[in-house]
């Protein structure tokens, strides 16, 4: 099995009462750049299948002992590398209309450049801080003087600035793969958190749900995404939504499990029919059965789905679905 390549069965994850968080997607495919020519590359239930190398763990062997690596399999290496990855929920899509615009030009460019180059990285659109942003804490007075650290070896700033290099190329790669593939990957993200959210990942999660439940719950209610308050729902059931306030003070309220993220945004089903879906209780493409809610504070009910073809005009990889 090749870097990258998640096939196998998955365990069930927290929002996806029946089935894998992947079985209510359909295959992917793109074009990549490999060797002198273009591979396709192809994400199918889980897992990225490289249909032009039946034998990348051999290349990968060879290229250890020197020979060249194909783009295809550093491709897979740079998927496997990213599927569990934190800052991937910041940069990636919050929706179809959320156009990321990195092409195999801009990956080219930037692996020919030396020093990095002059390439917008992709996390700038995200308000992330950036380092020069990030102040030090004021160094304690009362606590004793430590040794001044060593200066860094030259070969390790080479590293570092090799590792920088490395995962700049790779988030520019797995950007223009398109659309279908970063939504995927977003969803390997959330599902490889979901059943462990602990205190150092669920900030990063919950603003990961908030970016992307908040747009959603505006096309549903109405509301200002602003006043959309996300919160992580833990233990059984799927949660709950509440309004409350009144004019400034008005917030819809929302408690989804983090898996709500991999199982139903990245399948497409957040909002089906006017209602608001939490949860998938029958997996499976092309059609599903759902969890819905029709107004925030009922119970939610089971919705049979089908799935087609986004035919409004949306990324082709992007499903709609239908009651």
């Amino acid at each position: 099995m090749i870097p990258g390549d998640s096939g196998g069965p998955s365990p069930r994850r927290s929002g996806d009462l029946n089935g894998r968080w992947f079985d209510c997607l359909p295959s992917c495919q793109a074009q990549v750049p490999c060797g002198q020519g273009r591979h396709t590359v192809r994400w199918e239930a889980g897992s990225l299948v490289l249909t032009e190398h039946p034998d990348a763990e051999g290349e990968l062997v060879l290229a250890a002992l020197g020979g060249e690596k194909a783009g295809c399999v550093e491709l897979a290496e740079a998927w496997g590398r990213h599927t569990a990855d934190l800052s991937m929920l910041a940069i990636g899509p919050r929706g179809p209309a959320d156009e990321i615009a990195v092409n195999w030009e801009d990956v080219a460019d930037a692996t020919r450049s030396d020093q990095g180059g002059p390439v917008r990285h992709p996390g700038a659109r995200t308000g992330l801080p950036q380092l020069g942003q990030i102040q030090p804490r004021p160094m304690r007075i009362a606590q004793p003087m430590r040794r001044p650290a060593r200066p860094r070896r030259f070969g390790q700033v080479q590293e570092e600035a090799d590792q920088t290099r490395r995962r700049r190329n790779d988030i520019l790669s797995l950007l223009a793969l398109g659309y279908g593939f970063q939504v995927r990957l977003i969803g390997h993200v959330a599902a490889a958190h979901a059943d462990r959210p602990g205190e150092r990942v669920r900030p990063a999660l919950v603003a990961a749900i908030t970016g992307r439940l908040a747009p959603v719950a505006e096309q549903w209610l109405g509301i200002d995404p602003d006043q959309v308050v996300v919160s992580l729902h833990q233990g059984p059931g799927w949660g709950s939504t509440e309004l409350t306030g009144r004019g400034q003070e008005h917030r819809l309220r929302v408690s989804v499990p983090a898996g709500w993220l991999a199982s139903v945004w990245a399948g497409g089903l957040a909002l089906v029919g006017r209602h608001l879906v939490v949860a998938v209780e029958r997996a499976g493409w092309p059609d599903a059965r759902v969890l819905g809610l029709r107004s925030p504070g009922a119970e939610p009910v089971p919705l049979d789905v089908h799935a087609s073809a986004d035919a409004r005009g949306g990324p082709a990889d992007a499903p709609h679905w239908e009651i």
